[in-house]
């Protein structure tokens, strides 16, 4: 018979299978995920790799490059000083210690040239005995601290360096020492020691000498900079090239055992890739080598991946398996936490001995120091059980201080001075404080030592108050300085005239054209050393501006300060300056106030001291001119006057434009409109003024360029609203000043503006006088080229007022000639001007050129200019100026 079904009870092996398959499950898909993610870490991993070697080797690359250049920089700028020094000795022959020393610091070598050591002259003597074999022994150091073992060295004695030397002397260049140990740290040790010299001829007071045989018979010594090796290649390559590269360098040209110019390691890595390059300075070769430090930068990202990628992959195969574990661990967490935080109370007494800070404790009752901390040790020196008012270097301070202290005042913050160890002195910010210390009381001393940051906030102090190049005092501060003499003589009746001197170097910027700003500064330099021989104490110099420099002398009458000027200026006009192989005479014209009443400003006599200088300008350079109050003087007051009123019309938009047409005369001229834009002033009240009052002046104190920017963007930017023909208008005619055309932007600018607004160039004409034109002929040249290929018009204005050759024409590419109107003017009663006209006529068509006339004012005028064949004309008879259309009134744009 069948079985009854029943419910089998499960065995106890059953339920634990159960129970372990499920851990199983998840132990499976946790290697699973393991795996898979280990996987994708690698190929992650593997990519990274691979870009970080192809970026390492092109950063290794670069690095070489520019540690290739980078080795060449400090031997250049050697080089350069000593340059610089050259041209003193061609100057003046016969420097003595103290010069040398001066023009030593000026030129900040120390500064400029990482490693330098020493600068020397070392003079030539020939040999007594008549050998062809001459002397060479330092006379002169600087700075002569730790360099006094060089005074009276031969570098006859070193045969290398004597050959080196004269292929110097013949060539004129300077050259490079080998490796060797300097003289000056013998006994460190030989990488400490390591160094080379860079040398230059010397010759005697002249120009500079043009042919080997002229430099040998007039050499005179040498010049050099010793340098050491290990701080200036390592200032050269600091940085990324250090950071990840190991350097050798090697002379190629030393001999055996001392080739070695410095080296990070000596031995490059298994494997590594080598980059090897080549420099060259003064006659000697260096080899560069490179190679990377261990690691490849960019492993550090590889092995990022891997173990974030393998820890991402652990910890997701964990989560599967640690759930039950996670409550636990954050209990062992808390623990831990719990444990380290009852480590806090010791550690923060360790960090007060670690401090930076001068931490002390002195017994308030007793006032001795009872704690330092290592700071304090450092700075002071044993001071525990010393009264605490001795560490003041004033001891009237130290007492107020621990008595404020003691009534539980606030002394805090305060500057002062402390005795240090060995008795030296610091400053340090200090405060004091009573505290209680287990029930007693004890005053807290806390300082900080800020003797750098006085000395960084003087130094900063000093540079905002002086020149950097010349280190006299700049213009604000000369200024401050005039400002307290104007007070010191309002509150004494009594007070001495003093006298204000306006130097300005005349041509000074030819210098600077021709050979560069450096050969500038450094005539600034000798300039300055020359006239501080001629001060006064208490005389104050100072450098205004770029050539430009003012004299304070007190207690002086009218003959002394005229002496004095004139004294300056025989100095200044005494400078032979000599620079690659070119002398320049140099000059100064002083302006010169007298200040021996009440009354006048500080802009007053700046003023009035401009208005001097500018008349001994005038007069011809070079000379001394006193104020006097004048007509012209008058006259450039009101000069200065109109530039202030032009400097606030061109800031508020007050300037004003007129057109007025060019007309053709012959039936052959180009058909459309043609203007020229005038140039009118707004005043505040509405007034407008013509450009012959305030021109002069703006030609005077520099605005020209501003000027001629503001109308030629002006007129860009409405070149369809200029005139009622709108943008079919054929020819606008701009005019430029002689500053314009010395603005080595000016090109550039109208170019860009040409582009910016999309006026076709064409449309543009650009009016320069013939007298701008003759006297800055081959610049004028090179800008006019430059506009005419972009397909700008060029005219030349005023032609024959300036008296010039008709030659220049051959040389000028321009497409106009504007016949200067005074000529024009007495066409019908004059027989030499019709001559003149009728020749610039007929030499412009000659050339291919139009011709315009000026100031045309009759019909007798006008038929006289066709009869010469004149192309157009320009005058009151043909169109009166009219102003622009964007500039008028809305309701009177509407052409009539």
């Amino acid at each position: 018979m069948p079985v009854p079904h029943q419910h089998l009870p499960v065995s106890p092996e059953g339920a634990r299978g159960g129970a372990l398959r499920a851990p199983l499950a998840s132990a499976v898909w946790a290697l699973v995920v393991l795996v898979a993610g280990l996987a994708f870490t690698a190929e992650l991993a593997r990519r990274e790799w691979v870009d970080a070697r192809a970026r390492a080797e092109a950063m290794q690359q670069s690095l070489a490059d520019a540690a290739q250049a980078r080795v060449v920089e400090p031997l250049a700028s050697a080089a350069l000083a000593l340059r610089a020094m050259q041209t003193v000795f061609l100057s003046n022959d016969d420097v003595d210690g103290t010069l040398f020393a001066q023009y030593h610091d000026n030129l900040h070598t120390r500064q400029q040239v990482p490693g330098h050591v020493a600068t020397a002259f070392a003079r030539r003597t020939p040999d007594a005995a008549g050998a062809p074999r001459s002397s060479y022994r330092y006379q002169l150091v600087a700075p002569l601290q730790d360099n006094e073992a060089l005074l009276g060295l031969d570098i006859a004695t070193q045969p290398e360096n004597l050959a080196a030397l004269e292929r110097a002397r013949d060539a004129d260049t300077p050259s490079l020492s080998a490796p060797f140990p300097l003289l000056q740290f013998d006994g460190a040790g030989s990488g400490a020691a390591q160094g080379v010299v860079v040398r230059l001829p010397v010759y005697s007071r002249g120009a500079v000498p043009a042919s080997e045989a002229e430099r040998r018979e007039r050499e005179i010594g040498a010049l050099a900079v010793s340098l050491r090796l290990e701080p200036m290649l390592r200032h050269a390559l600091q940085g990324r090239i250090l950071e990840y590269m190991h350097v050798e360098i090697r002379d190629l040209d030393a001999a055996p055992g001392q080739e070695m110019v410095f080296a990070t390691d000596p031995d490059p890595l298994a494997g590594s890739a080598v980059q090897v390059r080549r420099a060259e300075f003064g006659g000697r070769r260096w080899e560069l080598r490179l190679w990377p430090h261990g690691a490849v930068p960019g492993e550090g990202r590889t092995h990022l991946i891997v173990a974030a990628g393998g820890l991402i992959s652990v910890l997701l195969a964990l989560l599967l398996l640690s759930q039950a574990t996670t409550h636990r661990r954050a209990l062992d967490l808390g623990r831990e936490m719990a444990a380290r935080f009852g480590e806090s109370e010791a550690r923060f007494r360790v960090l007060n001995e670690l401090l930076p800070a001068l931490v002390l404790l002195a017994d308030a009752r007793s006032g001795r120091i009872a704690y330092a901390n290592q700071a304090a040790r450092e700075h002071l020196g044993p001071v525990v059980d010393a009264p605490l008012a001795t560490l003041f270097a004033d001891p009237a301070l130290g007492g107020r201080a621990m008595a404020e202290a003691g009534r539980g005042g606030a002394w805090a913050s305060q500057e002062a001075v402390i005795v240090g160890r060995d008795g030296g002195v610091f400053w340090a910010s200090a405060s004091l404080a009573r505290v209680e210390v287990n029930g007693a009381p004890y005053l807290l001393m806390v300082a900080t030592d800020t003797t750098e940051q006085r000395e960084l906030t003087e130094r900063l102090r000093y540079q905002a108050a002086h020149d950097s190049l010349t280190e006299l005092c700049n213009r604000r501060e000369f200024e401050r300085r005039l400002q307290v003499a104007l007070d010191v003589r309002a509150r004494r009746a009594d007070a001495a005239p003093f006298a204000l001197l306006y130097i300005d170097l005349d041509q000074f910027k030819l210098i600077n054209d021709v050979s560069g700003h450096t050969a500038g500064d450094q005539l600034l330099v000798q300039l300055v050393h020359a006239m501080r021989q001629h001060l006064r104490p208490g005389d104050v110099l100072a450098r205004l501006g770029g050539d430009e420099f003012g004299l304070l002398a007190f207690d002086v009458d009218v003959a002394l300060a005229h002496v004095l000027a004139e004294r300056l200026r025989r100095c200044i006009e005494g400078v032979m300056f000599v620079w690659q192989g070119r002398t320049y005479a140099v000059s100064a014209s002083i302006g010169m106030v007298l200040v021996d009443h009440d009354g006048c400003t500080l802009k007053d006599l700046l003023a009035w001291a401009d208005s001097a200088c500018y008349q001994a300008k005038e007069s011809g350079r070079n000379r001394v001119c006193a104020y006097r109050e004048d007509e012209d003087a008058s006259r450039r007051r009101t000069e200065m006057e109109w530039a202030n009123r032009l400097r606030w019309a061109l800031e508020q938009d007050r300037l004003l434009l007129d057109y007025q047409e060019i007309v053709p005369l012959a039936p052959a001229s180009e058909p459309g409109t043609h203007i020229e834009l005038l140039l009118r002033l707004r005043e505040e009240d509405g007034t407008v003024v013509l450009p012959g009052a305030f021109l002069p002046a703006a030609e005077r104190y520099g605005l020209m360029p501003a000027v001629d920017r503001w109308v030629i963007r002006t007129a860009l930017a409405h070149f369809a609203d200029l005139h009622p023909c709108g943008d079919v208008l054929r020819t606008c005619a701009i005019n430029l000043s002689g500053a314009s055309i010395e603005d080595e932007g000016l090109a550039d600018f109208i170019l860009d503006t040409i582009d910016e607004f999309a006026v076709p160039a064409e449309r543009i004409c650009l009016e320069i006088t013939e007298t701008v034109a003759v006297r800055n002929l081959l610049r004028v040249v090179r800008v006019i080229e430059r506009l005419r290929r972009a397909g700008c018009r060029i005219a030349l204005d005023d032609f024959g007022a300036g008296m010039s050759s008709f030659g220049y024409l051959k040389n000028l590419p321009v497409d106009l000639i504007k016949i200067d109107g005074s000529f024009v003017r007495d066409l019908g009663s004059d027989p030499m001007s019709r001559a003149i006209v009728n020749a610039v006529a007929q030499i412009g068509h000659q050339r291919g050129l139009k011709v315009v006339a000026e100031w045309v004012d009759g019909e007798h005028t006008l038929a006289v200019l066709r009869e010469l064949r004149v192309d157009y004309g320009q005058g009151f008879v043909l169109h009166r100026p009219q102003r622009v259309l964007f500039q008028r009134p809305r309701d009177a744009r509407r052409v009539a």
